[in-house]
C-alpha cells in the first residue's frame, strides 16, 4: 500500500463512540511518508461535507471537493486495514491549512 502525506482515502471509522466522527468517509493522511512505510497505522484528519468551515478547527479543503472540510479536532490514528481506497490528494495550500489547524488544536503553533 503506497501511502503519502496529503492523500485522501475512504476510511472506515466505525465503530466510533460518543462524539467521535463516524462512518465510512474521506480522510487525509497526516503522517510523514517515512512512517507511512514503516508503521501499520497512520494519523488522519476526517473530511466532512456537512460541517461549516470554522478555521482553524474546521478547515475548508476545496481540492477535496465542493463543500468539503477537514475536521481538525477529530484527528486520530487508524490501522491501515481501515483504509479502503485512495480517492485523491489535497493541494499544497489545503495541506498547509490543515497542518496549521492541527498544530493549533494541539498547541504546537
Amino acid at each position: 500500500m503506497d501511502l503519502k502525506r496529503g492523500d485522501i482515502w475512504w476510511i472506515n471509522l466505525d465503530p466510533a463512540q460518543g462524539s467521535e466522527i463516524k462512518k465510512t468517509r474521506p480522510g487525509v493522511i497526516l503522517t510523514v511518508n517515512a512512517l507511512n512505510k514503516a508503521r501499520r497505522t497512520v494519523v488522519i484528519v476526517p473530511l466532512s461535507s456537512q460541517a461549516q468551515p470554522r478555521p482553524p478547527i474546521v478547515v475548508a479543503t476545496s481540492s477535496a471537493g465542493d463543500n468539503s472540510v477537514a475536521v481538525c479536532d477529530q484527528i486520530r490514528t487508524v490501522d491501515k486495514a481501515r483504509l479502503i481506497e485512495k480517492i485523491g490528494s489535497l493541494s499544497k495550500s489545503d495541506m498547509t491549512d490543515v497542518s496549521a489547524g492541527v498544530k493549533q488544536i494541539l498547541g504546537l503553533s
